[in-house]
C-alpha cells in the first residue's frame, strides 16, 4: 500500500463491512431479458458481466456511462465505451452489446438503457443490474423507482470485503464509498430519486460513527 493508498483500524474494517454487507441484494441469479453494466471506476463490472454472458443469462448487455465524474482521467471516452472494450476483449460478441455513453447518474444509466433497449426493439420484463458490490441496494432501489414495471435482480462480482479492498488497494476510499453509498439509500427516497430501504440499527450505528471518523469525501450536502 502506496503512501497514497490509506488504510483503516480494524474496528473501522468491522463496522465498514457491515455497511458492505448491507449494500449486497444477495438476489438468486436467474435468466433474464437484458442486463445493464452500471458505470462506474471498476473494471470487475464488465468482467463480471462477461462472465454472466457466457453463462447464459442473457442475450443482450448494454453498458451505459458518461466519463466518470470524480475520475474522468480513468475513462477518457466514458465509462460506457471502457467497459463495452474490456468485454469485447472477454470473448463478448459486439452483437450482444448495445451502449448509452451519456448517463451522469444510476437512475440516468438506467432510464437511458431502457431507452436504448426499447429503440433496438427489445422487450424487457427482467433486468440484471450489474454493479460494483457496494452499490447493489442503490441501484435496486434506484430501479424499483423509476422502472417499477421490469423485475430487477442485482449482481455485483462474488467478493469479499477484505478482497475488494486489496483489489482497490486504498481501504479509505471504499470505506468512504461505502458511507456515501448509504447515504443515498437513506437521503434519494426524500428526493423522490428511489424507493425507501429499511436500515438496522447496527448498520446506522455504523455509518454515523464513520463519518464521525472523518469517512465523509463522498457524501452529498442535504
Amino acid at each position: 500500500m502506496t503512501d497514497n493508498q490509506r488504510a483503516i483500524t480494524d474496528d473501522q474494517r468491522r463496522r465498514a463491512k457491515l455497511i458492505w454487507d448491507y449494500h449486497q441484494m444477495r438476489h438468486q441469479l436467474k435468466p433474464c431479458d437484458a442486463a445493464i453494466g452500471l458505470g462506474s471506476h471498476d473494471l470487475g463490472v464488465p468482467a463480471f458481466c462477461a462472465e454472466l454472458y457466457r453463462a447464459g443469462l442473457f442475450p443482450t448487455l448494454v453498458f451505459s456511462g458518461g466519463p466518470n465524474p470524480t475520475a474522468p482521467e480513468r475513462f477518457p471516452r466514458g465509462e460506457a465505451v471502457h467497459f463495452r472494450d474490456h468485454a469485447l476483449t472477454l470473448g463478448v460478441p459486439a452483437t450482444a452489446i448495445l451502449l448509452e455513453p451519456n448517463a451522469r447518474n444510476t437512475g440516468q444509466n438506467i432510464t437511458s438503457s431502457r431507452d436504448v433497449l426499447a429503440a433496438a426493439g427489445i422487450d424487457v420484463t427482467s433486468v440484471l443490474l450489474v454493479s460494483m458490490p457496494y452499490m447493489e441496494r442503490r441501484a435496486f432501489a434506484t430501479a424499483r423507482k423509476v422502472w417499477p414495471e421490469a423485475e430487477v435482480t442485482c449482481a455485483s462480482a462474488p467478493l469479499e470485503f477484505d478482497d475488494y479492498l486489496k483489489t482497490i488497494g486504498d481501504e479509505k476510499l471504499v470505506t468512504d464509498q461505502l458511507v456515501g453509498d448509504l447515504q443515498r439509500v437513506i437521503e434519494y427516497p426524500k428526493l423522490d430519486f428511489a424507493i425507501e430501504q429499511d436500515v438496522p440499527e447496527d448498520v446506522h450505528a455504523a455509518y454515523e460513527s464513520l463519518i464521525e471518523d472523518g469517512f465523509d469525501s463522498r457524501l452529498l450536502k442535504v
